[in-house]
């Protein structure tokens, strides 16, 4: 659509240089540009003076909006997107309710005008653990039509899953059907959340506040006032921390390396939680870098341009960009730079492209489709900015004020005839020395945690690196002297070389912080045995722990070991509760709302 100087307030010149300008707008630059012209005027409406003083006519005062926002979270990025959000609208005036979507009554949606969504999608687009009901709520025949009812959803993922942001699309998809209206469009977030998260809110702001009070109501204000200090290191501007050890905890002739990193945190005011994990900014293979630059004929010392900062192409590739990883969008827009028609003709066929990705990295596309004419700055524009990697704190912030420790399993791999490593996992095994530094920041998670009453049973199941947050535990309950009883399921490969700080748990068992340990190392008998396995074997006792409250937590692989876990669980409830199969999945459900029935699971 052209503007025209007939139908618009501005001049020639103005709408011609609107007319080149808006077309080529991204949605997220649209909405951003939105919110920016929503806010000037909204500034400029309080800015005006009164053109005469009178009394104000007899009338109720403004009441600010009420916003309800709801966040599906697994490790923590919605949640704490949610609150920030939840935060600026209440200082500017809007009364605002943030609630995870397990702990929101389903039946109270249809008394909500104002709903705000921000959630993650989790494994192959499931939602995660604290959304499922809610989302099954809102997709169930009890779903209500939604009336004078406006919405938006800020969703989370990761590009180089098939399934990007469903969980998000699903319930934007959803919340139209049943009658909403959307306040400004769905916007779907990559790893690098943080600034499209920044300009939906922005967005969102501009359409709440249509015809609303912006002045901050004086409860926000308080609220306001009386927040904590925070520590100025964060996501966006990580802390360089110190590594002071780094160990290999697998013994020799093990077929796994482990880590064990000591961080000091000295200086930085991060604090954290059992249950938090630590996000690491990793260095791409300085191997892999070369690789690439001489595939490509690249200068190492071109300066190119990173957002607003210019650095050399072989920094640029090192420490800012993924270069490990395929996704479907960056394969689209290598093809753009790209005359080479079989590359043209895979981007076409969807379900080749997905096949062609999967295992394969940036030096296989570049090989794979020569030759290349773009300049080095056009190809690192398309890449995507280096994800954090979380990894499970396995320590105890009281226990090790100051530290922050890590147990991280090295990944190695061969795919398409050449051998893969893990960005971060092999720097920490092959590069990283004691005295060298890692950007770091908090990820907290306020859905793995310890119980509020320190009596409360737990049973915690964590086989291979699983086992990490599980320490940070027991380090927590050894110095607070909680009384609670606690029992370890903890499975690997050999007993002998792959039992994880082994003498610290024989240690907690004999000290009677631990209660109860129970192990299963799969490839020291004919027959494989798994931590699942010890459950059943178990099933009574641990029925029992059920009965008496006990909060269960499982951490690891989630393809395998978790749902493999999970189904456990429902057996052992079905079989030693007399339960029906959908008693005993009720049940566990019921745990799982009352936190009871945690997991941190990848």
């Amino acid at each position: 659509m052209q503007l025209q100087v007939m139908n618009s307030p501005f001049n020639q010149e103005q709408t011609e240089l609107l007319n080149r300008l808006l077309p080529t707008l991204t949605e997220t630059q649209s909405l951003w540009l939105s919110g920016y012209l929503a806010a000037i005027q909204s500034s400029s409406l309080q800015a005006a003076p009164a053109v005469e003083e009178r009394p104000a006519p007899a009338a109720a005062p403004a009441i600010p909006k009420e916003v309800t926002i709801l966040f599906g979270s697994q490790t923590g990025n919605a949640q704490n997107l949610a609150k920030k959000a939840g935060k600026t609208l209440e200082e500017r005036g809007f009364q605002v309710n943030v609630s995870a979507m397990s702990d929101f009554k389903p039946n109270n949606l249809k008394k909500v005008k104002n709903l705000l969504i921000v959630v993650s999608t989790h494994g192959e687009g499931d939602p995660p653990d604290n959304a499922l009901t809610f989302h099954e709520f809102i997709h169930g025949k009890r779903a209500p039509k939604l009336e004078d009812f406006r919405y938006s959803v800020l969703a989370l993922g990761d590009s180089s899953y098939e399934f990007f942001c469903q969980t998000g699309k699903d319930f934007d998809k959803r919340l139209e059907e049943l009658g909403g209206t959307r306040i400004t469009p769905r916007v779907d977030c990559d790893l690098d959340f943080e600034e499209p998260a920044a300009v939906w809110a922005e967005a969102v702001l501009a359409g709440l506040s249509e015809g609303e009070s912006s002045c901050p109501s004086p409860a926000a204000a308080s609220v306001s006032a009386a927040a904590p200090a925070e520590s100025v290191y964060s996501r966006s501007n990580p802390f360089r921390a110190e590594v002071l050890e780094n160990i290999n905890l697998n013994g020799r002739g093990s077929n796994k390396e482990t880590r064990h990193l000591e961080i000091s945190l000295e200086g930085s005011g991060l604090t954290y939680q059992p249950g938090d994990s630590l996000g690491v900014y990793p260095e791409n293979d300085p191997e892999l870098v070369d690789l690439l630059l001489a595939e490509m004929n690249w200068d190492p010392v071109e300066a190119v341009r990173v957002k607003e900062e210019t650095v050399t192409l072989k920094e640029a590739l090192s420490s800012h960009f993924e270069i490990t990883v395929l996704t479907k969008p960056l394969v689209e827009k290598a093809a753009k730079l790209s005359g080479n028609e079989e590359l043209h003709q895979l981007v076409s066929d969807s379900s080749r492209l997905k096949s062609y990705i999967d295992g394969r990295d940036l030096i296989d596309l570049v090989r794979d489709f020569k030759p290349w004419s773009s300049s080095a700055q056009e190809f690192v524009s398309i890449l995507r900015k280096m994800p954090a990697r979380l990894y499970s704190i396995s320590s105890s912030f009281e226990a090790n004020p100051d530290e922050v420790h890590l147990t991280i399993g090295a990944v190695r791999y061969d795919a398409h005839g050449r051998e893969r490593k893990g960005v971060c996992s092999i720097l920490c095994s092959e590069r990283l020395q004691p005295g060298d530094t890692l950007p770091v920041f908090i990820q907290h998670n306020e859905n793995f945690k310890l119980p509020e009453n320190p009596e409360t049973p737990i049973i915690m199941v964590g086989p291979g690196t699983g086992i990490a947050p599980f320490r940070s535990f027991m380090q927590e309950r050894e110095e607070s002297g909680a009384e609670g009883k606690s029992w370890l399921f903890f499975g690997d490969q050999h007993f002998v070389t792959d039992f994880l700080y082994q003498t610290e748990w024989q240690k907690w068992l004999k000290d009677g912080v631990l209660s109860k340990l129970d192990v299963a190392f799969s490839r020291d008998d004919d027959e494989k045995v798994y931590v699942q396995h010890r459950m059943q074997e178990n099933s009574r006792e641990l029925f029992q722990w059920l009965e008496q409250g006990a909060a269960v937590y499982i951490c690891g692989d989630e393809k395998n070991m978790a749902h493999d876990v999970h189904n456990t669980l429902i057996d052992i409830i079905e079989k030693e509760g007399g339960m029906s199969r959908e008693q005993a999945v009720e049940y566990l459900a019921d745990m799982q709302k009352n936190k009871r029935y945690q997991r941190d699971v990848y």
